[in-house]
């Protein structure tokens, strides 16, 4: 229990700063609902989770790949931001969605946070880091202890999306379409900087 707790506490910290994920997660609460909004999260713990397995049991050869393909994954993450950060700007407000589309935006919005985490190479490196620091790397050899704090990681991290969709969704209902729009405007030049940021500054 003892891991888990530790995963728990590391999940949440990781997920918890306010990057594009955040803001994306956020708008899209606000735009299509918590349930949106909190798969765009799930999206996010997944591939947390994937990397926390990748430094738990000490895959050194996914990690080297990973780490020297950053590249491209990086280029990749940045122009992605950059089509969601202009789509989300010229985004109109929806008065009612349907069913079928409702459906296929919880598998978008998951897919979608999912691949903008997992072209982040930073992350791995973040575990890795961590990991090393904590003394977690292979969980001392424990295949149990590993599993348990990977899926610590995925709980504490999915609980941060979910109170951050609930929080955000309590307000949904006071947001006119006016407001909505700006929502969209201002979430969208955030996301647009950060990919731009990303594609200026990495080297």
């Amino acid at each position: 229990m003892n891991f888990l707790i530790k995963g728990f506490i590391l999940g949440s910290a990781i997920a918890a700063p306010v990057g594009p994920i955040g803001v994306l997660c956020i708008r899209r609460t606000l735009a299509d609902g918590r349930l949106i909004g909190f798969f765009s999260g799930l999206g996010a713990a997944s591939a947390d989770m994937f990397y926390g397995a990748v430094a738990a049991f000490g895959l050194t050869a996914v990690q080297n790949i990973l780490i020297d393909q950053q590249l491209w994954l990086h280029i990749l993450g940045g122009c992605f931001l950059l089509y969601l950060g202009l789509r989300t700007f010229f985004s109109k407000p929806a008065k009612q969605a349907a069913v079928s589309e409702a459906k296929r935006g919880l598998t978008s919005a998951y897919l979608s946070t999912l691949g903008l985490t997992l072209t982040n190479p930073a992350t791995i490196i973040s575990f890795a880091v961590i990991f090393a620091g904590m003394q977690l790397g292979g969980a001392n050899g424990n295949f149990l202890s590993a599993g348990l704090l990977i899926s610590g990681v995925f709980i504490g991290s999915a609980a941060w999306w979910l109170a951050l969709s609930s929080i955000v969704g309590f307000f949904r209902e006071k947001f006119t379409p006016e407001w909505m729009t700006l929502v969209n405007r201002l979430a969208g030049l955030i996301i647009f900087g950060f990919g731009a940021v990303a594609l200026v500054t990495f080297k």
